[in-house]
């Protein structure tokens, strides 16, 4: 094409390996992507960095690996006949039905086409001539496509910890985000895992009934809660497949997190110490995230929140026998559900085994790995293996990964050097035609992770199509409209208590990240009336461009 001529939607050109879209990831958001873009008739291409579909359900195989919302809601929406054949096992599925699960829909819609496996995205740069994107794989072969689909994920992006000497060790090492895809068997070694967030929680357990020692290193304890996972009746399925149609649309209208349960209608200081403890104790029966749901007022006031982090802490001394280690695996420095809460089976229990130790080493800090084991507060532990349940470079990480330049050479890294800025999470001004599925400022880990996807593919599909039948070739987000929602993003999140945790979601567990609150706490049902209202005004807060170069069409912000 000449050069400066921009082409529309639609069509790209056959001489040259071009797409109306490539999407980076082929995890639940990248599956889905795919497939609403060849509903509409657009050619679209997907590298994906793993060998197989499933995201973050390919990576994190550790032992104990399952998913915190229910199985039923855990499940795309947009197929009926999806919902209503695939048969989930469990209440909170494992990690192989999971994957299995993600095979089966690649199957299904015939995904795997446009999907090439094992390849990373090295390098995107946006041409504002043509306006379009020029993507280096690998290997150094490079594809152009006029839009790009960031579909990375919040968590895929594994954190290797910087201890001294950790090259020097002899034994065999694991992260939880990056599992060998065989079995790992710890029959009769001494283990160290390092880290107690969800990963560490749900395979401590297992890899305790397998270890001859198992040595815990925690820096932070945090609140868990018991799963209470069983396997799902048929009359619990046959509820979910008769009322999804009522369930999908209340998670998505009217619930904070996009996950249907029962709604509290009082705060926590509005019952008697007696009330408030039977309904507490009546939620950790049932088991699950809902906990933290147990009153309306947990997230927002500290008094209400102390209450029930008070129940959870009284639960723990009840379960670990040990008044010392009880303390030790008893959080107080930040508040419930102000960092994800966990979900287990018989983690707490699990230090009841004798041969399970517990070290602080928030006391005791992690000084080096030796070659057989570490030194940790001037003490020399020994063992076989290592675990690292570190956790990951949540919701940027992935993203940070690639060289993404926008206008005039500008990298995306460099923009969100004191934070990631965007516009409604889905774009950053200055990097037109470039989509991030679930990104900071969005709702994302806040909530079920299907339910946000599902919202931003569509909303992205639906946006494409109205830029194609309006002949817009190029779209990108304004100052004035990222600056708004970043204020607003920071205003809502400092009227609850989250900013108070050193969290994943302030970017805390990695050092020398900026301290920005990612997500959008808002919640799914008012953000995506947000949204919802954005497109219905022409994509309010966003710059778009006609095909002819020469004309430009700005909506206001």
């Amino acid at each position: 094409m000449p050069a400066g001529q921009a082409n529309a939607i639609g069509s790209r050109p056959s001489e040259t390996e071009a797409y109306d879209v490539v999407i980076v990831g082929a995890g639940f958001a990248g599956m889905y992507m795919l497939h609403r873009l060849r509903g509409l008739g657009l050619s679209a291409k997907v590298f994906e960095q793993g060998g197989g579909v499933g995201g973050t359900w390919y990576w994190n195989r550790y032992p104990g690996a399952r998913c915190d919302v229910e199985s039923m809601q855990y499940s795309y929406s947009f197929s009926e006949d999806l919902q209503q054949e695939w048969v989930w096992s469990e209440r909170y599925a494992p990690q192989p039905e999971i994957l299995r699960y993600a095979n089966h829909v690649a199957d299904r819609f015939d995904l795997r086409s446009d999907i090439q496996f094992d390849t990373r995205v090295e390098r995107a740069v946006f041409d504002e001539r043509a306006r379009d994107w020029s993507v280096t794989i690998a290997g150094g072969k490079t594809v152009r496509a006029q839009f790009v689909v960031l579909a990375t994920g919040c968590l895929s992006n594994a954190r290797m910890p910087d201890f001294k000497g950790l090259s020097d060790f002899a034994g065999e090492v694991y992260h939880t985000g990056h599992w060998p895809h065989q079995p790992v068997d710890f029959t009769g070694k001494r283990v160290a895992v390092i880290g107690t967030g969800s990963s560490g929680i749900q395979s401590i357990p297992i890899i305790a009934e397998q270890a001859s020692q198992l040595t815990v290193f925690q820096r932070t304890p945090n609140f868990s809660v018991p799963a209470r996972n069983a396997p799902l009746s048929s009359q619990e399925r046959d509820f979910f497949r008769t009322n999804y149609d009522e369930i999908r649309r209340k998670a998505r209208e009217e619930m904070r997190n996009g996950i249907y349960q029962e709604l509290p209608e009082k705060g926590a200081l509005e019952e008697s110490a007696a009330e408030r403890n039977a309904r507490y104790g009546a939620r950790w029966e049932k088991g699950g995230l809902t906990f933290t749901a147990t009153y309306n007022n947990i997230a927002l006031d500290k008094a209400a929140n102390d209450t029930a982090a008070d129940f959870v802490r009284a639960r723990i001394a009840e379960i670990v026998k040990d008044p010392e280690v009880a303390k030790l695996l008893q959080p107080n420095d930040h508040p419930i559900g102000s960092k994800r809460i966990c979900v287990d089976t018989d983690y707490y229990a699990t230090y009841n085994r004798a041969n399970v130790k517990l070290v602080d080493v928030k006391a005791n800090p992690i000084e080096q790995i030796l070659p057989h084991g570490l030194q940790a507060g001037g003490v020399t532990y020994d063992f076989d293996a290592l675990v690292l349940a570190t956790g990951f470079d949540a919701m940027t990480g992935s993203v940070a990964r690639i060289d993404i330049r926008g206008r005039a050479g500008q990298t995306l890294n460099a923009k969100w050097e004191a934070g990631p800025r965007t516009y409604l999470g889905l774009m950053s001004e200055g990097f037109p035609n470039l989509f991030v599925i679930t990104g900071p400022g969005s709702p994302s880990v806040l909530s079920n992770m299907i339910v946000s996807i599902e919202q931003h593919v569509d909303w992205i599909a639906d946006c494409l199509d109205y830029m194609r039948a309006n002949d817009l070739d190029s779209m990108e987000a304004t100052r004035a409209a990222e600056d708004n929602w970043v204020a607003h993003v920071n205003e809502v999140a400092h009227g609850t208590l989250y900013p108070q945790a050193n969290s994943w979601y302030m970017g805390a567990n990695v050092p020398g990240k900026p301290r920005i609150f990612m997500p959008y706490i808002g919640g799914v049902g008012v953000y995506r009336r947000i949204c919802s209202d954005v497109a219905a005004k022409g994509y309010e807060g966003f710059t778009m461009t006609t095909a002819a170069p020469v004309q430009r069409v700005a909506a206001s912000s």
